[in-house]
């Protein structure tokens, strides 16, 4: 079966929201030939021009069957006004695809659509903040890579929009295209939805990468003692200019990034099955359920059993 994908953009776009997700798709049809046919759709079709004024050829909205929509992000999508036809399309569409998605600030044209109302969502997060406040009834996550909520699946920043392709394809081919799929776009992993988005960033290691191995390496120890002294000795320096240094690079505090890590590496867990929540909080460095407990109500506002019930609805 091919499943078309109805990459939708307009005047301002954010190109990588875009050609991510395509490139996705593309490869993933290559090791799964016929597996997806893409378009590229637009209010009124034809050249449009990114942000960053590389413009793409687009055809126009239509009314042909359609499995995936997916919405780019970009700094043009709060012109709601001139996009009136592009939303009422997304309303009107969203009702026969099988599944409605949007790449970054893509949320706004699908919560303006009415799309997103009484679901969970995510968006970028320097955006976060303002749509939480202009769309009260939604449910806005700012600490997530991406978030499905049923067949709506929104995502985080820009190359966050490549880690929900990947999600996407695994839902519809598999695992194993999907890590095939991972390897050819040289992804280092793909990052599951419940990883924060500062985690990401993180993981970089802050500004100019310096802190990068060392997060990679405390992230596969986390059930040990990550002490700011054990951490240190790993980076080579004395422990008060490396805490120094941690700060500068990252905004945290070493303890507060190991917390941090270890609590994206619990969601993940808490949400993917049915493993006991004692055993979770062993594995992810917090000792006990109740340490855990009281991380999850700090970052999250709500329990480690409240978010495995929300994310099995």
């Amino acid at each position: 079966m091919t499943r078309r994908i109805a990459v939708v953009i307009f005047p301002d776009f954010q190109i990588l929201d875009a050609t991510g997700p395509i490139a996705a798709f593309e490869i993933a049809g290559r090791l799964s030939p016929g597996a997806y046919a893409l378009e590229v759709l637009a209010q009124g079709g034809g050249d449009v021009a990114s942000s960053a004024g590389v413009r793409m050829l687009a055809g126009p909205l239509d009314d042909d069957a359609c499995d995936t929509l997916l919405v780019s992000g970009g700094i043009g999508t709060r012109r709601f006004t001139e996009l009136a036809e592009t939303i009422a399309w997304l309303r009107r569409r969203s009702v026969e695809a099988r599944r409605t998605a949007s790449i970054c600030t893509g949320a706004y044209l699908l919560a303006e659509a009415g799309l997103l109302d009484g679901k969970r969502v995510t968006t970028h997060w320097g955006s976060c903040e303002q749509f939480a406040r202009r769309y009260p009834k939604i449910r806005t996550e700012p600490d997530r890579i991406f978030v499905r909520q049923g067949e709506v699946w929104t995502s985080a920043g820009i190359t966050a929009g490549i880690d929900l392709a990947l999600a996407l394809i695994e839902d519809d081919l598999g695992s194993e295209i999907a890590r095939r799929t991972a390897q050819q776009l040289v992804v280092h992993h793909r990052r599951p939805g419940g990883q924060s988005q500062f985690s990401a960033l993180l993981e970089m290691g802050g500004v100019n990468g310096r802190f990068a191995e060392l997060m990679d390496w405390a992230r596969e120890r986390l059930a040990e003692r990550l002490s700011v002294e054990r951490l240190a000795d790993r980076a080579a320096m004395s422990p008060r200019h490396f805490a120094r240094a941690f700060l500068a690079e990252t905004g945290l505090t070493p303890a507060k990034a190991v917390e941090r890590l270890r609590l994206e590496a619990a969601r993940v867990r808490v949400e993917a099955g049915h493993e006991p929540i004692d055993r979770v909080a062993e594995a992810a460095g917090f000792g006990d359920p109740e340490r855990m407990r009281r991380a999850f109500l700090r970052a999250f506002g709500q329990p480690p059993q409240a978010l495995r019930r929300a994310a099995r609805v």
